[in-house]
């Protein structure tokens, strides 16, 4: 890993965080349809870490769209649990980490609220955003209130993607997920091992375009379900050998590794053929023996 204080990053892999390959591409389709459907609006993403994924999503903002980043980064946390939620898992987080980490990707720094999520609506205007990702506190209160911003400052067609639903260290998340999908009207379109992407308009139109595209991808693997009585699509990334079938040093590998064991099969059928060979002329033998036995026993016996 590139040092996060004295090398600057080359590609989105040298930025530390959890942001797997499978969730980069969703970001992306989802940004992407946005805007081929002419949809506008900012962009907000509710804790950042060091930036992995405010980069990508940094990528999407066009002209006339804020983008804004809330996060604690090294400031005090509003109460105790949230404290001790950050020193024990964000103790390296820094402010100046963050920025240093997005401008080796981009011109000018989004904007900026370094406090507590709860302080999001007091910076962006309801209905304002067209994407949102809650990406900060793990407990249950705080998400709770972060989703329930989302939804305030998304139109019904936005989108909003909360990490961390299934996580075994995070239970107040999926609490505060799955009470939004039975209880605030939270619609599922589709999730990975990581996030869970949902909009509070017509989750089954979105699922429809999200199926024809991952119809036509080799490096994620997908599956439907049915939750509660709605659709539910699940996506999974595939590894880089199992998504390049055509790839020609897979193959080469694959034709080695075939005729190592047609090599073995024909060894195995070459020892049991001897073998074969050998019984039989022990039974030839042992036959011939006793076709000769017989008549001298006659003979004595006369």
């Amino acid at each position: 890993m590139i040092s996060q204080e004295t090398d600057p990053p080359a590609t989105l892999d040298d930025v530390k965080g959890w942001f797997p390959k499978v969730d980069q591409l969703l970001f992306t389709w989802f940004l992407e349809r946005q805007e081929r459907g002419g949809q506008s609006g900012d962009l907000v993403e509710l804790g950042s870490y060091l930036g992995k994924s405010a980069i990508l999503m940094g990528r999407h903002r066009r002209e006339g769209e804020t983008f804004t980043v809330c996060d604690l980064f090294d400031s005090e946390a509003p109460d105790d649990s949230n404290q001790a939620e950050m020193k024990g898992s964000y103790s390296t987080l820094t402010r100046q980490a963050f920025e240093a980490n997005y401008r080796a990707f981009h011109d000018t720094l989004p904007e900026i609220v370094q406090g507590p999520t709860s302080l999001i609506l007091d910076h962006v205007q309801p209905g304002t955003c067209r994407f949102v990702h809650v990406d900060a506190s793990h407990l249950y209160e705080h998400v709770h209130g972060d989703i329930r911003a989302a939804r305030a400052m998304l139109p019904p067609e936005g989108i909003v993607v909360c990490d961390d639903y299934r996580s075994e260290h995070t239970p107040g998340v999926a609490a505060a997920v799955w009470e939004s999908v039975a209880v605030d009207g939270l619609r599922p379109i589709c999730v990975t091992t990581q996030k869970l992407y949902g909009t509070w308009g017509d989750a089954a139109a979105v699922q429809d375009e999200l199926l024809d595209w991952l119809a036509g991808r080799d490096d994620a693997w997908h599956e439907t379900q049915q939750v509660a009585g709605r659709r539910l699509v699940r996506v999974k990334g595939k590894s880089a050998a199992r998504s390049k079938p055509n790839d020609v040093k897979g193959l080469k590998d694959r034709l080695a590794k075939s005729e190592k064991r047609l090599a073995r099969a024909e060894e195995g059928l070459a020892r049991a053929r001897k073998e074969l060979e050998s019984v039989r002329n022990s039974v030839s033998f042992k036959i011939g023996r006793s076709a000769t036995a017989v008549p001298r026993a006659l003979r004595r016996d006369r």
